[in-house]
């Protein structure tokens, strides 16, 4: 279990001074009484107590910055979720008055943290000293995307378990019984928790997932596109009469191979995504999708970051939001 840190609230009780005194003496201002200088310096001393830059930089006026840290991946920019998390950042920080610092990691370099009023860290992936060490500086940090359980950091991410249940559910209560599934990146925790929820619940609802209808995706069109060749080239009587492609991109990508191959969809084969990408309605066929609110949870994180930064804010935060299964033309009840 983490240590406590030490607050600005311990070092006022320790010196026996207001809050309102520690905060004046830690940034250095004339109106106080030398004699309460030197109680709070001791306390501050006796506590080893590190004082939060990003407050500082706050009480001087300065601190209207916060930083938006993004693991790296190819195609980023033209990633519906990359594009969601920015925009949602961006439009918070508009309607709050504050600057958006956007920083594109890939885990090995440090992070210059203490100029900034706080950071948002868009998933984790090979970067968690990234955040212990802004945790360590008194930054506040809050993870968006990632159901955090071993360090002691806030957090706002999506159920996607409950975003694979849904979308087994829903294929196997159409009928269909040959159901596979592209996945995404499993090294990712959303990645892995979609595949899990899928999984689990077509194995509590009897119906079984062959390996060979299981294809280990990376979110990409390049890794849909060669699910989709494999699964079209079986035997019809083997092909699966369901795709769950764990990404709308990938779902697409799918839909696109099988016109290629004479393939129809959705009478030949259903094919259900993820996300809810615009785009997602405006294919050659609108496209069944579980929505996870991407935009909604990066705006959240920002306000809530905001009242993080002006002490509004105490007690960890640990929010999931819902997904949500939406329903359009490209899956329809089993034939065979």
């Amino acid at each position: 279990m983490a240590a406590k840190r030490i607050s600005i609230k311990d070092v006022a009780r320790h010196a026996k001074v207001s809050i309102t005194t520690v905060s004046r003496v830690i940034n250095k201002l004339p109106t106080v009484n030398p004699r309460n200088i030197k109680k709070v310096e001791e306390a501050v001393a006796a506590l080893k107590y590190r004082p939060n830059i990003s407050a500082q930089r706050l009480a001087s006026g300065d601190n209207n910055m916060i930083g938006l840290v993004m693991p790296g991946y190819p195609g980023i920019f033209h990633s519906f979720f990359a594009i969601e998390i920015i925009r949602g950042v961006g439009h918070a920080c508009e309607s709050l008055k504050l600057d958006m610092v956007f920083h594109i990691t890939d885990g090995r370099n440090p992070l210059t943290a203490n100029y900034l009023g706080g950071i948002i860290f868009a998933d984790i992936i090979e970067n968690r000293k990234q955040v212990q060490d802004a945790m360590d500086e008194n930054v506040p940090c809050l993870v968006i995307n990632n159901v955090v359980q071993d360090m002691d950091v806030n957090y706002i991410a999506i159920n996607n378990v409950k975003g694979g249940r849904l979308s087994a559910e829903y294929l196997v209560n159409l009928g269909h019984r040959r159901i596979a599934t592209i996945t995404g990146n499993l090294r990712t925790q959303a990645g892995f928790d979609r595949f899990d929820g899928f999984m689990k619940r077509m194995d509590e609802m009897k119906v079984e997932v062959p390996k060979e209808y299981v294809f280990r995706g990376d979110y990409s069109r390049r890794s849909a596109r060669q699910a989709a060749e494999f699964f079209f080239s079986m035997d019809e009587g083997r092909r699966p009469t369901a795709i769950f492609a764990q990404s709308d991109d990938m779902a697409l990508e799918v839909i696109a191979v099988a016109y290629e191959m004479g393939i129809r969809i959705p009478e030949d084969v259903s094919v259900m995504g993820f996300d809810d990408n615009p785009q997602a309605i405006y294919g050659p066929i609108a496209l069944t999708t579980v929505r996870q609110p991407v935009f909604e949870m990066a705006e959240k994180s920002v306000r809530l970051l905001h009242d993080m930064i002006n002490g509004r804010r105490e007690g960890r935060i640990k929010i999931e939001l819902e997904p949500e299964l939406v329903v359009r033309d490209s899956c329809i009840p089993c034939k065979a």
